[in-house]
């Protein structure tokens, strides 16, 4: 249950030098305002074995036509210009690296530490923001009901438990069927271990697919995956 998209990497110095440079210590508090989101996450799918690092970025409501990330070690990350942007830019970002099974070299691509933004509008309005990356992965949960790659289970308001986990800040739940272009997430109290479905939503004699990740203090996570398939009628 991967996220969502990648970017090109060529232009984020054009942004920096033009712009402001993070890397090279320019006051980004006092030239510039900050971004209303950024973050960045380590999460790894303990069923399959990979990790990935995750950021998040939300603009100004113009959106942004240039953003460069840069990493604790000084290196460019993410790099966005907008190809033709006259007006608007892009509010949203989400970028996703690879998912290798090797953890060591993702470490060594994205380390631990502070990794700060550089943006800026179509009308040339500069922001600017930090997020700090830590490598620590909360623990994994396991699967009660429905046991993993079940059948015949119950269509009508399935209730999904889990076992709880110490030292997590909450869950995160994905439910999952691609024929039917259904997917479901649910972000849930650390307090919750179970979680019903909507009734109606399950569909008799079909297989799912689903997630439930623990989430860390530092919003890492840990998810384990599996799939049910639901009892006909």
């Amino acid at each position: 249950m991967t996220r969502r998209v990648h970017i090109s990497a060529s232009c984020a110095l054009l942004l920096c030098s033009a712009y402001l440079d993070p890397a090279r210590g320019d006051d980004l508090s006092t030239a510039s305002q900050p971004i209303a989101e950024a973050s960045v996450r380590f999460e790894q799918n303990a069923t399959d074995g990979d990790v990935e690092v995750v950021f998040e970025i939300t603009g100004p409501d113009e959106g942004l036509t240039q953003l460069a990330v840069v990493a604790p070690d000084g290196r460019t990350v993410v790099d966005f210009t907008a190809p033709d942007a006259q007006k608007y830019g892009i509010r949203e970002f989400v970028f996703e690296s690879p998912e290798p099974t090797d953890v060591e070299s993702l470490k060594a691509a994205y380390p631990a530490g502070k990794y700060t933004y550089a943006g800026a509008t179509a009308a040339g309005v500069k922001f600017h923001g930090s997020s700090t990356l830590s490598h620590e992965l909360p623990p994994t949960t396991s699967f009660l009901h429905p046991t993993e790659r079940a059948t015949d289970v119950e269509a009508d308001s399935l209730e999904i438990r889990w076992t709880p986990v110490e030292n997590v800040s909450g869950y995160v739940l994905e439910l999952e069927q691609a024929k039917l272009d259904m997917k479901l997430i649910v972000t849930l109290p650390v307090s919750a271990a179970s979680f019903t479905v909507p009734a109606g939503l399950l569909v008799p004699g079909m297989k799912y697919q689903l997630g439930i990740g623990t989430v860390s203090a530092s919003g890492n996570m840990s998810f384990v995956e599996t799939s049910f398939t639901t009892a006909a009628q």
